[in-house]
């Protein structure tokens, strides 16, 4: 697992290294334009980012987008709480909310909620595919079967689409097979991403078989 923190306090931010760097591997940015640079060139479990970085004080805004168009969730550090950090973002919605001052344990905590979903998300792609009579046909070329847990496997036929339901919360997803696009942007076997909550659209030219788990707390 990768974690991208975007800190502009250079202090703040090797403190913040130094303890994510026990979880997981760090790449940090000290500014926007790198962070935006991160985005293009590496995939992120996760992105941690302040929310008032860069001149304008919009640094968290521009990042959260960045990062939802390249299906990455968003943990914002804030001294607001959260519901006002919630409506400075609005109509986004972050992943997740740390408040400043934080503890140790709540950046620790923090990173082992999305390090956990991928990595009991990766062990149910590596684990055997569900028997063939198991599963429920939702619509025209795609069927789906919900293991106990609420892992949640599908299989889409190639050229097929489907909508996500708005009321569906962050879900990380795992391409067991195929290739998979949602709103532009590409995934393919064996790789992982994460979709925030709210509607998306995904579809598929050459099919594809998928294992998803909704983010829990």
């Amino acid at each position: 697992m990768k974690v991208l923190l975007v800190e502009d306090d250079a202090s703040l931010r090797e403190g913040m290294v130094e303890l994510i760097s026990e979880q997981a591997e760090v790449r940090e940015a000290g500014s926007v334009p790198q962070a935006l640079a991160a985005l293009r060139e590496e995939l992120f479990s996760l992105v941690i980012t302040d929310l008032r970085i860069g001149e304008t004080g919009e640094g968290g805004r521009i990042i959260l987008e960045a990062a939802r168009k390249r299906l990455q969730p968003v943990a914002i550090v804030s001294a607001s709480t959260a519901d006002e950090v919630v409506r400075m973002l609005r109509p986004h919605e972050p992943d997740a909310v740390l408040a400043k001052p934080f503890q140790i344990d709540d950046m620790l905590a923090l990173v082992e909620r999305f390090a956990g979903l991928r990595g009991e998300v990766e062990r149910a792609a590596a684990g055997p595919v569900p028997a063939e009579g198991a599963w429920t046909q939702v619509a025209e070329g795609i069927r789906m079967f919900e293991e106990p847990g609420g892992r949640l496997w599908a299989r889409m036929a190639p050229g097929t689409s489907h909508p996500r339901p708005a009321h569906r919360g962050g879900t990380g997803v795992m391409l067991v097979e195929g290739s998979l696009e949602v709103e532009g942007e590409r995934r393919v076997a064996r790789q992982y991403f994460y979709l925030s909550a709210g509607p998306r659209e995904a579809r598929t030219h050459e099919g594809c078989l998928a294992v998803s788990l909704a983010l829990r707390g």
